[in-house]
């Protein structure tokens, strides 16, 4: 059983959140998956955007602002 880093972006709102997850990787067909925290942890994250605390959002990774740069 091995696990890699990989960014997962989580996007709610205005905002996107740039978080860092293990993937388990095993012989099983559910390969690659997330643990129960990592995935809690996305859950939490999705939550604190979706309420526009920034702050505790931030707590698990980089926050953005997405903004049009173009209309047409």
């Amino acid at each position: 059983m091995g696990r890699n880093v990989k960014t997962k972006y989580v996007h709610e709102g205005k905002y996107v959140a740039e978080v860092e997850v293990s993937l388990i990787e095993d012989e099983t067909e559910w390969s690659p998956y997330l643990s129960v925290d990592d995935a809690y942890r996305l859950d939490d994250v999705r939550e604190a955007l979706r309420q526009g605390d920034l702050d505790a959002a931030a707590r698990y990774g980089r926050i953005y602002e997405m903004r049009p740069v173009a209309q047409q």
